[in-house]
């Protein structure tokens, strides 16, 4: 049975139309939160999330906004205070996957637009968010989703695996600052998650099953894994952590150095 964990407090959860961001919504809902779903591109997606958080018995507001941009970050922020009163939980879920392009033949405007979804937009977010809850006397939960590539890196990988370590060291420096004013900042550390990032896996089981052979347990995580350990940080069991990383890999990052 829920334990309601989450009860009275609100959650903003970027790129939560699909994914760990949607699973992270229903797990939130069960818990008692309110729901601010965001979005940039599927709006279907995001009703999607939106009616499962309902069908909860929480309230729940979609709103689309992209994060790169400060001004929209700003009225995102704007319009989950009018709709549900404030902001008690900001997870940073939304960003863009690797290019897959060598740094030889990158792109700067491929480069760029990794580093503003995954760098600035949790930055205008946390800032936003902290400014918020300084106003209203300290107290939060801030849960950024990093990757297991802020420390392995891909070849074809740097803009990804660049943001991504980068929002490990945002994540531990807000922690810092921020602690004295009860607000908690962690970050989750994926590795092979099944979401839209996967597709090509989750629609080709042979191919999944060659992917999955250096993860000791042999397969990819289910998003609502991500989600259950995201619950933890927002919730008061959390209260003592901050500034740290959650590996959630099926230890595959224990696993790297074998054979070597």
């Amino acid at each position: 049975m829920p334990t309601r964990r989450l009860e009275g407090k609100v959650a903003l959860i970027t790129g939560s139309d699909s994914g760990i961001g949607q699973a992270t919504a229903v797990e939130f809902a069960k818990e008692g939160a309110d729901i601010v779903v965001h979005y940039l591109h599927d709006a279907a997606g995001a009703e999607k999330t939106r009616a499962a958080v309902v069908a909860e018995g929480r309230r729940a507001i979609v709103v689309g906004a992209d994060v790169t941009d400060e001004d929209h970050v700003a009225s995102l922020f704007d319009e989950a205070v009018e709709a549900l009163g404030s902001v008690h939980i900001l997870m940073n879920n939304a960003g863009v996957d690797a290019s897959g392009m060598p740094v030889a033949e990158l792109p700067t405007d491929v480069w760029d637009r990794a580093i503003r979804t995954n760098v600035y937009g949790p930055f205008f977010c946390c800032r936003r968010f902290a400014q918020l809850r300084l106003a209203a006397g300290g107290g939060g939960k801030i849960i950024n989703v990093s990757s297991v590539h802020a420390d392995n890196p891909n070849p074809g990988g740097s803009d990804y695996d660049c943001s991504k370590g980068a929002i490990r060291m945002l994540t531990r420096t807000l922690a810092l600052e921020l602690a004295q004013h009860h607000i908690n900042v962690n970050s989750l550390a994926p590795g092979m998650v099944l979401t839209p990032f996967n597709q090509p896996a989750i629609d080709d089981p042979k191919l999944l099953e060659e992917q999955v052979q250096s993860i000791p347990m042999k397969r990819a995580a289910q998003p609502s894994e991500i989600a259950k350990v995201a619950l933890f940080l927002a919730s008061s069991d959390a209260d003592y952590v901050t500034g740290a990383s959650y590996v959630i890999d099926g230890g595959l990052m224990i696993n790297l150095g074998q054979g070597a």
